[in-house]
């Protein structure tokens, strides 16, 4: 295990020594076979009803309190999208 970047470049050379020059390339391509294109960027609105639930459960500015019955809709509005 690589503890600095002197150790991280051993590592790398033994990889490639171990299994192929092209081993990063091919573990690289590995994962982005496996993507499903998830994230917030290929899903807008599940973006949006995500960041309103982390506002809504913010507790930064004013001491008021949480909505829950408001909490409890948007959860179910993410679920709900999820399908």
């Amino acid at each position: 295990m690589a503890g600095s970047k002197i150790g991280g470049l051993k590592a790398a050379i033994k990889n490639k020594e171990k299994y192929g020059f092209d081993f990063y390339r091919r573990i690289g391509a590995l994962g982005g076979k496996k993507s499903r294109g998830g994230g917030f960027a290929y899903d807008t609105e599940m973006a949006r009803l995500a960041g309103r639930l982390g506002g809504l459960k913010s507790r930064r500015g004013d001491a008021t309190p949480v909505d829950n019955d408001a909490v409890e809709s948007a959860k179910q509005q993410i679920k709900l999208h999820r399908r």
